[in-house]
């Protein structure tokens, strides 16, 4: 999973960010203008929003994301004010915590928000012999545990948690590598022939797609391996 943490206290943020990272990767922003950015080009299963931000309050932000983006999205608030935590679920918020908060509030919040956004979201994927732990962020087949370092890992799991859906070059490297990143497109290629060489020295590389001149997807679909 990957989130955005638009809190403009560096160290709540960072707080956030460690706390989410039991679930995935984070971006973050420190002013409402960086987070609007980053919002409408980045791809995020859910984004946390603090409402009192330089430069960009976070009503202002919400009200212009959502007029071209459906991520979920929870507001931070030390605003004592209904009528303030009103305004911002009007305005598209999906939930609100109000500050301070205990970790494991926000953490489970984050979790029943994406589950009712994606039917997929769960903290482990088994299928067959295979088993990939969203939170150890381990994968393992046939019982034996596989090393998937940085990146590589990352992209199984943003196929599987999409899995059956056919997802773009350009989509995968916007999401795994960011849009204003320097690399090139084509390093996707790259790693997805890594990860195709790792899983078929267990017999399971049949899972991973390529679709041709498209991109790649992570299907259920038994078939032999060829």
């Amino acid at each position: 999973m990957k989130f955005l943490v638009v809190e403009d206290n560096v160290t709540l943020n960072q707080s956030i960010r460690d706390i989410l990272s039991r679930l995935g990767t984070s971006d973050f922003a420190l002013d409402g203008e960086e987070g609007l950015y980053l919002a409408e080009h980045g791809s995020y299963d859910l984004i946390i929003l603090d409402l009192m931000l330089p430069k960009l309050n976070g009503f202002d932000l919400l009200a212009r994301l959502r007029k071209t983006n459906t991520s979920p999205v929870i507001i931070l608030t030390a605003l004592d004010s209904t009528d303030k935590k009103i305004e911002g679920l009007k305005l598209g918020a999906d939930d609100y915590i109000s500050k301070p908060f205990e970790n494991d509030e926000l953490l489970a919040r984050a979790e029943a928000v994406m589950r009712r956004y994606n039917n997929n979201f769960s903290t482990k994927y088994v299928h067959g012999n295979l088993e990939l732990d969203y939170v150890s962020k381990m994968l393992k087949i046939n019982g034996e545990y596989v090393k998937l370092a940085g990146k590589m890992y990352d992209i199984v799991e943003y196929l599987i948690r999409n899995r059956n859906m056919i997802i773009s070059k350009e989509q995968l490297f916007n999401r795994i590598w960011g849009y204003n990143s320097d690399t090139i497109v084509t390093v996707t290629e790259v790693y997805v022939s890594n990860i195709r060489k790792t899983l078929e020295k267990y017999g399971v590389k049949r899972y991973l797609k390529t679709i041709k001149n498209i991109g790649y997807m992570w299907s259920d679909k038994e078939e032999n391996e060829g």
